[in-house]
């Protein structure tokens, strides 16, 4: 059996933290086994997750299937007559409504301009206008995230609080924060704030398939739905907002997870500069890695992963 000693090793090891690395939490059947934070930074300190945070507004939506207050067919809000109308809930979950949204970074493009300078982000998401049918071409797109957010809020009594009473505090994640923009819509997009420990509660949330401490908060197999590919990704992207394949694909069109042997079923949240959340539910196995690491250090987070599963075997 691993030792916490030996998994501490490997959390010790820079070269699979990675620059930049803030906190590591390893959690394998249901408890933490190993974690390692850096200087200035601790268990109790949360952590910005950028678009790891699209990946719970994706749980979000399916505490509301399961309430029977949304459906995944219903149209996602344009009025009858629009060319957006046919636009369904799931085209938004899986990157594929067909709007036009330019995601690229370091210039001023559609994703900077709706985080840093559109009071609304949701609707400057929405006014965007159409390239392709809905559900044909997949693109992704922080933008879609913000719609479904307010879909989330408009159709809860509870609105911007919904995560935290419906969400956060059944998990336990005390320190969980989603910020709203000026307009009050919780940015769903980029801006969640928790500890490690808490990203790993919500990584093991979905790695039991919805299912905490015995209730099943999720619809039965929309986990499953969450991670399953979307065929114009290529497979790269699951259809609940979540990837398929690690970071970095050497050979385009091809899992760079394969190389590393990572098992079948893993999935992952990601965000900007270096947060990733690997869920392997096969092996009871989430890990968490957070940190300011811009993509010009080209770290991949597979490594750690995988010298986690060898040493739980």
């Amino acid at each position: 059996m691993v030792t916490t000693a030996a998994l501490d090793r490997l959390l010790a090891d820079d070269a699979l933290a990675g620059p930049g690395m803030r906190g590591i939490v390893v959690v394998h059947d249901g408890r933490i086994v190993a974690e390692r934070y850096a200087a200035g930074f601790s268990a109790a300190t949360p952590l910005l997750g950028w678009s790891m945070t699209k990946s719970v507004v994706a749980g979000l939506v399916g505490l509301l299937l399961k309430d029977g207050t949304l459906t995944l067919e219903q149209s996602a809000g344009w009025p009858a007559g629009d060319d957006r109308a046919r636009i369904r809930i799931a085209d938004l979950l899986a990157m594929s409504s067909g709007l036009r949204f330019n995601e690229a970074y370091g210039v001023v493009s559609d994703v900077t301009r709706m985080l840093y300078l559109q009071s609304d982000m949701a609707e400057f998401a929405r006014t965007q206008p159409p390239l392709h049918s809905p559900g044909e071409f997949w693109s992704y797109s922080s933008g879609s995230a913000n719609i479904l957010s307010r879909i989330v809020q408009d159709a809860s009594p509870l609105g911007a609080a919904y995560p935290a009473e419906r969400l956060f505090k059944p998990l336990g994640m005390v320190s969980a924060v989603m910020e709203p923009d000026e307009h009050g819509t919780l940015v769903g997009s980029s801006y969640m704030y928790a500890t490690a420990r808490d990203w790993a509660r919500y990584g093991l949330f979905l790695a039991q398939d919805g299912v905490w401490q015995g209730q099943e908060l999720l619809p039965r197999g929309y986990v499953a739905m969450m991670a399953s590919p979307v065929a114009a990704s290529a497979g790269e992207y699951g259809h609940g907002l979540v990837w398929l394949w690690g970071s970095d694909s050497v050979t385009p069109g091809k899992n760079p997870d394969l190389s590393f042997g990572l098992p079948a079923d893993t999935f992952w949240m990601e965000g900007h500069d270096g947060q990733y959340t690997a869920i392997i539910p096969s092996r009871a196995l989430v890990v968490v890695r957070l940190g300011l690491t811009p993509s010009s250090h080209r770290y991949r987070p597979q490594p750690l992963v995988k010298a986690v599963l060898d040493a739980l075997r």
